[in-house]
C-alpha cells in the first residue's frame, strides 16, 4: 500500500499568569492546538507561524520542537510536530475560520483531558526545553 506523507504542525502557546493553553475546537468534533498541514514550498516554523494567524488570529514566534508524533491514517502517513510558540502580538478579534468551531484558553488538566495523544499530557510537555530544530542551507 502507498502512503502520502503529510506534514502537520501545532503550536503549543501557554499563558503563564492565566494557567492555559490555547486550543481550538475543530468541525470534526475535536480539539487540538493551533496549527494545520504544511504547504508546498514552506519550512515548517513558517507553516506554524501562517496557521496559528489563520486559526486564532495570533502572531507567534516559534520555538524548538517539542513533539513529534505519527501515525498511519487512512492512506496518509502523517507527521504531527509540535513547537512551543511564544505570542508577539494578540488579536483584537479571532478571526472566522472555516475549520474553527472556537478558540480558546483551556486550563492545564482539561487540555491533559482534551488531547489524549499525548499520553503523559501537556504539563508535561510544558517543562521539557525540547529539540532544537535547524533548517540546513545547502
Amino acid at each position: 500500500m502507498d502512503f502520502q506523507r503529510v506534514d502537520v504542525v501545532y503550536a503549543l502557546l501557554f499563558d503563564e499568569k492565566a494557567n492555559k493553553i490555547l486550543m481550538v475546537f475543530n468541525k470534526n468534533g475535536t480539539w487540538s492546538l493551533p496549527g494545520g498541514a504544511v504547504e508546498t514550498g514552506e519550512t515548517l516554523q513558517e507553516a506554524t507561524i501562517r496557521e496559528v494567524k489563520e486559526e486564532t488570529g495570533y502572531d507567534i514566534k516559534v520555538g524548538n520542537i517539542v513533539t513529534l508524533n505519527e501515525a498511519f491514517i487512512d492512506k496518509n502517513h502523517v507527521y504531527f510536530i509540535t513547537y512551543h510558540g511564544q505570542i508577539t502580538k494578540r488579536p483584537e478579534q479571532i478571526p472566522q475560520e472555516e475549520n474553527i468551531i472556537k478558540v480558546e484558553w483551556v486550563n492545564l488538566e482539561e487540555a491533559d483531558r482534551l488531547m489524549p495523544y499525548h499520553p503523559e499530557g501537556i504539563s508535561k510537555i510544558l517543562n521539557e526545553s525540547g529539540a532544537k530544530y535547524t533548517l540546513q542551507k545547502e
